[in-house]
């Protein structure tokens, strides 16, 4: 058992740290500083991140979308988005969900 919050922030960038990994679901702890990295991703997965502290701005898919202290957000498979800025110490939760593959009833 670890606790998230004895983890302190990196100096740049970004540290992941997955929390729980089964085949259709990926829990990670992310840990910002207030320098990221300009990263286009453009995933597979559903996400649902939980912004535990701090403030972050990320541009999704073209709208920028700020984010304070509880509030969450869902981006569904494909949608590209980036980090913009984030404060120093900003903790998220991030959820990662297979994407399901719906099959025709009958």
């Amino acid at each position: 058992m670890t606790n998230i919050y004895d983890v302190e922030a990196p100096s740049t960038g970004e540290l992941f740290t997955t929390l729980l990994s089964r085949e259709d679901i990926s829990i990670k702890h992310i840990l910002s500083s207030d320098s990221v990295p300009d990263t286009l991703y453009i995933q597979d997965e559903d996400e649902w991140v939980l912004l535990l502290e701090g403030r972050a701005v990320l541009d999704i898919d073209g709208e920028r979308v700020a984010l304070g202290r509880g509030e969450h957000l869902y981006i569904p498979a494909h949608t590209p988005h980036r980090v913009l800025e984030t404060d120093m110490g900003t903790r998220w939760l991030a959820v990662y969900m297979a994407t399901q593959t719906s099959t025709p009833l009958l």
